[in-house]
């Protein structure tokens, strides 16, 4: 095999996805999907788009996306660039702008997909460790040699924390390369950045319609950039890269600002409770403004309580990060699932 296979890809580890149960009856909160059911207009999009035939080639651009997107956010159309999921669109960025031997830098601990993404295209990565309080220090936007672009969830996981858009701003001026602002939870928080991609060029936004529109099982993202860089990336993307049923799906959940202001409601609700009770049995949970908390506790190991909870039905996410520690990120699903987490939690305590 070594004959064959570039030695970088057998070096690495690769990212490992969020375990995926066969099971229905498990309550499933480990991967941050929305526990509710996407607005109908999705469902009816998908039904009238498949009426019409699937035997043509979709849209290359995603025309129908690009145009809601832009009337949502008040931005042109060419800054906009559609991909099947978010993930499809950090690859075209790291290919777009990370050579072999460049570096990519990220903070820690964060999205594990980024390093690999450096991996693949034989680029380096480096880490910037959070603050304690999960700010970040300044030598995240200090200048390096072969640096060509820098990832930065916001909010980031597994955290739930952010940075404001000042910060990031300055960030973003300070540094030699772009800043992909990644916000695929930015839905659920005060503020977003898509607006300082005028007021910055350095600044490219990405977003996924996985988390907030409840569509994790439709795969389709998008990013918002000066069109100097869209031009360039859309080089780079598969010709069809996102297919016809979900280019439809994903105009009309966009499209539908009554049932994203609704589903944030409750899940906003649902989240606050969470950290409230999870602060009262004792673990350390720092305010979260993404749709899952992140709890960690000095006293005692966490493992055992991961372990009881998925022995029971309830999978959230166990990680454990060296020179970090570990915690539980617990995605916010319904009240009755919520529910359910807490009570034995409590009994695993």
């Amino acid at each position: 095999m070594e004959k064959y296979v570039r030695p970088e890809i057998i070096a690495m580890n690769g990212y490992v996805p969020g375990e995926q149960p066969e099971s229905k009856q498990i309550i499933k909160l480990n991967t941050n999907e929305n526990p509710y059911r996407a607005s109908e207009k999705v469902y009816e999009a998908i039904r009238q788009t498949a009426e019409l035939g699937l035997s043509r080639y979709p849209d290359p651009v995603a025309q129908a996306v690009r145009n809601v997107v832009s009337r949502k956010f008040n931005i042109d159309p060419d800054s906009v660039l559609c991909g099947n999921g978010s993930d499809d669109l950090l690859t075209i960025l790291t290919r777009t702008f990370v050579g072999n031997g460049e570096l990519l830098r990220l903070p820690y601990p964060t999205y594990i997909l980024y390093q690999s993404l450096a991996e693949i295209q034989s680029a380096n990565s480096e880490r910037v460790p959070f603050n304690t309080d999960w700010t970040l220090p300044d030598t995240f936007f200090a200048a390096a040699p072969k640096l060509r672009l820098v990832f930065l969830p916001n909010p980031n996981s597994p955290s739930g924390t952010i940075l404001p858009k000042t910060r990031i701003l300055e960030i973003a001026e300070n540094l030699p390369c772009p800043l992909v602002v990644d916000e695929a939870y930015a839905d659920f928080a005060e503020e977003h950045c898509i607006d300082l991609v005028e007021k910055c060029d350095k600044i490219i936004v990405c977003r996924t319609l996985s988390k907030s529109y409840a569509l994790a099982g439709l795969r389709f993202g998008y990013l918002v950039a000066a069109p100097k860089w869209v031009e360039q990336m859309l080089k780079v993307k598969d010709s069809y890269n996102c297919d016809s049923l979900a280019i439809a799906a994903a105009a009309a959940a966009i499209g539908d600002d009554g049932w994203l202001s609704e589903n944030r409601k409750k899940i906003l609700a649902t989240r606050t409770r969470l950290t409230e009770q999870m602060r009262r049995l004792g673990f350390d949970v720092p305010t979260s403004y993404a749709n899952f908390t992140w709890n960690s506790r000095k006293d005692r190991a966490l493992k055992p309580v991961y372990e009881y909870l998925k022995n029971s039905g309830v999978l959230v996410r166990y990680m454990n990060y060296p020179k970090w520690g570990e915690g539980l990120r617990i995605s916010v699903g319904t009240e009755e699932q919520i529910n359910r987490c807490l009570d034995l939690i409590e009994k695993s305590l």
